[in-house]
């Protein structure tokens, strides 16, 4: 069976079109009353537009926040901060612009800023990570409880009962719930929060150059219960992470108050940001010292699937979708330096090349030929596609936003698969050590067909525990069991997300092997890990599967 999703994009998030056109409309308002005073503990930042907010002198807490006359901040005695708190830290506060306050919170080698800008209701973050000396992969500012609503997959309450490692809950008609359930890829959304009759607080993000896992890595966004709620900004987020941490300056990230709405200033700074270049933040690289990569097209396209163009290397990432109709692409605001660049269709690479960027400057590329599709082979028979992600495959529908056992699921187990005759919906998206081993494929090969070596594909999304698949062919010739593929530690199937680093197994099965007429092909998970057990047993996504 399938099921909903129980978030309204249209609730959560705003038009892509209405944001693009408030990022680009630059502010200039001023506002009565703006301003900054200290009362002795905190410095205290009027926007003059009706947000007021205090910045903890001693250690660079974000302490209270209030908007239109009342608090949000704060739940559990805890303040909003970078991770749990820097602790003791020298708190600055000046005016290096007209119309700016900014405070600067210096802590060893890490410099956090709030900016405020008069007349709006916004508070600007940035954050300098120079190395690991500090532990700070998040920033959450902490909601007062009972304000929010606590109906969507990423919250629950207090009397659910905990299924997995304290951070994900069954309510008593089986549906699951947990803070990793945001359902949304990076990609998917420019702001993020909650919304209740009186305010709506937001977390715009970041354009995460300096954050790792590229256009498609699903993080914690937000989470609620009785007790609270969060939302954050995540500088390094090492659930089912691909990648190493990047350093350097993230920012601006805004938390952005409303009457219900959206937000509608130039809030990211994405677009927008002439007005953070006077104020002498540490790591900051202004629109001037950017380029650009205009990519004239892509040759050997399957138009039916969505494509993005990422670059990326050590010190920075980014990304932008393909025109759907003319194969062209524009990779802005990119730091100089030289990249790979990577073609995604859906979210399988199937492209890359290194390409140099210059400040200032527009690197032009002719049009990209594709030669790296598996579609692209001739298959005797293949279930599902190959598009880097578990879409079509039964349960694939619900794994982002629901824990696999979640009551709303269809049994895992899905008898034989029949080429020919079975559907993809009827293959499950993911395979469990532990709750469906031995899948079970029946196809028919012609004497032609048998009469040769037959190549097997087995393409992967990400695994846990090391699992990796083994076959068994016609119940008497089993494959040696593959290396395991180098895939993230940390769970990701049970926590909302199915991507990690995709990768293709190929078994070469002899033609002594085969039949003239139906064949049986059986698939193991295997593993040296025992892993967690259940659903944290060793485990992996399906991106697609065929015999060539």
């Amino acid at each position: 069976m399938s099921f909903d999703s129980p978030i309204s994009r249209r609730t959560v998030l705003a038009s892509a079109a209405g944001l693009a056109l408030a990022l680009a409309t630059p502010v200039t308002a001023s506002a009565a009353g703006f301003g900054y005073t200290d009362d002795g503990t905190h410095y205290v930042v009027d926007t003059g537009a009706g947000l007021v907010f205090k910045v903890d002198h001693g250690n660079g807490d974000l302490s209270s926040f209030v908007y239109k006359g009342t608090e949000y901040q704060g739940y559990g005695g805890r303040n909003s901060h970078i991770e749990s708190g820097l602790g003791a830290s020298t708190v600055t506060i000046s005016t290096p612009a007209t119309g700016v306050v900014l405070i600067k919170v210096v802590h060893g080698t890490l410099i956090h800023y709030y900016a405020a800008r008069s007349g709006e209701n916004n508070i600007y973050l940035f954050t300098y990570k120079a190395d690991t000396s500090v532990t700070a992969s998040r920033y959450i500012a902490r909601l007062k409880p009972g304000i929010f609503p606590t109906t969507y997959p990423d919250t629950w309450s207090n009397s659910d009962t905990v299924i997995e490692s304290a951070d994900v809950f069954a309510k008593a008609d089986g549906t699951t719930r947990s803070k990793h359930f945001a359902n949304l890829r990076t990609i998917d959304y420019d702001y993020f929060g909650f919304s209740a009759s009186a305010a709506s607080i937001w977390v715009v993000r970041s354009n995460k150059e300096k954050d790792s896992g590229g256009p498609f890595v699903r993080q914690l966004l937000r989470h609620g219960n009785e007790s609270g709620a969060g939302l954050y900004e995540h500088l390094y987020y090492a659930e089912g992470q691909t990648e190493a941490e990047r350093f350097g300056l993230h920012g601006p990230y805004v938390l952005a108050f409303t009457d219900g709405s959206a937000p509608t200033t130039a809030v990211s700074g994405r677009d927008n940001t002439a007005w953070v270049d006077a104020l002498g933040l540490t790591g900051w690289t202004g629109a001037s010292g950017r380029g650009r990569i205009v990519g004239n097209g892509l040759a050997g396209r399957d138009t039916s699937y969505p494509y993005v163009v990422g670059v990326a290397n050590a010190g920075a990432q980014y990304w932008a979708k393909v025109d759907a109709s003319t194969g062209k692409y524009t990779v802005k605001g990119i730091l100089p330096g030289t990249y790979t660049l990577t073609v995604y269709k859906g979210e399988l690479a199937v492209h890359t090349e290194n390409v140099t960027v210059t400040a200032g400057a527009a690197t032009t590329l002719h049009t990209i030929t594709i030669t790296g599709d598996p579609a692209a082979d001739t298959a005797i028979w293949r279930i599902g596609d190959w598009n880097g992600t578990p879409a079509g495959f039964r349960n694939a529908s619900h794994v982002t936003y629901a824990h696999p056992s979640d009551s709303r699921a269809a049994a895992w187990t899905a008898g034989t698969f029949v080429i020919g005759t079975s559907t993809a919906s009827a293959w499950p998206a993911y395979q469990f050590k532990e709750i469906n081993q031995g899948l079970q494929v029946s196809f028919t090969l012609t004497a032609a067909q048998a009469a040769a070596d037959r190549t097997l594909r087995i393409g992967i999304t990400t695994a846990k525990a090391n699992g990796r698949p083994q076959i068994t062919v016609n119940n008497t010739w089993t494959s040696a069991l593959p290396a395991a593929a180098a895939e993230p530690s940390t769970r990701t199937l049970t926590v909302g997300s199915y991507r990690g680093n995709n990768h293709t197994y190929e078994y070469v099965i002899p033609a002594a092997q085969l039949l003239t007429g139906t064949n049986t092909l059986r698939i193991d998970a295997a593993s040296g890990s025992a892993g967690g057990g259940g659903y944290l047993s060793p485990s992996y996504g399906f991106d697609a599967l065929d015999l060539l």
